[in-house]
């Protein structure tokens, strides 16, 4: 199974997570303008890498993701076309439990349970659909943010995400 990821930020969660798995992408798919030093440079050559528009068309998308791959989003921070939503099976990784907390879905949800007091937070992966973190819900993970710091609220939730998304991927690659 071909798998394709895509990220905007710095790659560092794909690394890690591959790094764990014992097995790259296939091909990483990055929307990051300008500031490329700031890519985890451990994933140069590892896999086959596409530098995109910032905002990639419909076009891109069906270009670069063919109908059989396995595609994840790990800090994508473009939403994904409904045409490509309904033409291939994407899985994102989002950092607010909104399974618990609706009102994590969308942008910075990190900062929101930060913000709003939580006691907890988490992440899920769920598939991705025209409406923005409403997919079907396919792992979550909860922890105690309760007298955390933002960084290390921050921190944690990344920890966190990189653990579900490698016990979902083990799954789906039986590695």
């Amino acid at each position: 199974m071909k798998w394709t990821a895509l990220f905007s930020q710095t790659g560092s969660e794909i690394y890690q997570i591959s790094e764990r798995l014992g097995r790259y992408p296939d091909v990483i798919i990055c929307n990051k303008q300008g500031d490329l030093d700031e890519i985890n440079l451990n994933l140069i050559g590892k896999s086959f890498m596409i530098f995109t528009a910032s905002k990639p068309t419909v076009r891109d998308y069906l270009e670069y993701i063919k109908e059989d791959d396995f595609v994840t989003m790990h800090g994508w921070l473009r939403i994904v076309p409904s045409e490509i939503c309904e033409k291939r099976t994407i899985y994102n990784g989002h950092p607010g439990l909104i399974t618990k907390y609706p009102e994590l879905k969308g942008k910075d949800p990190q900062e929101k349970a930060f913000n709003l007091k939580h006691d907890t937070a988490g992440c899920v992966i769920h598939e991705a659909v025209a409406e923005v973190d409403a997919g079907k819900i396919l792992a979550e993970s909860e922890i105690d943010i309760k007298d955390k710091s933002l960084d290390e609220v921050y921190g944690s939730l990344h920890k966190l995400s990189t653990d579900l998304w490698v016990d979902f991927l083990r799954d789906k690659f039986n590695v």
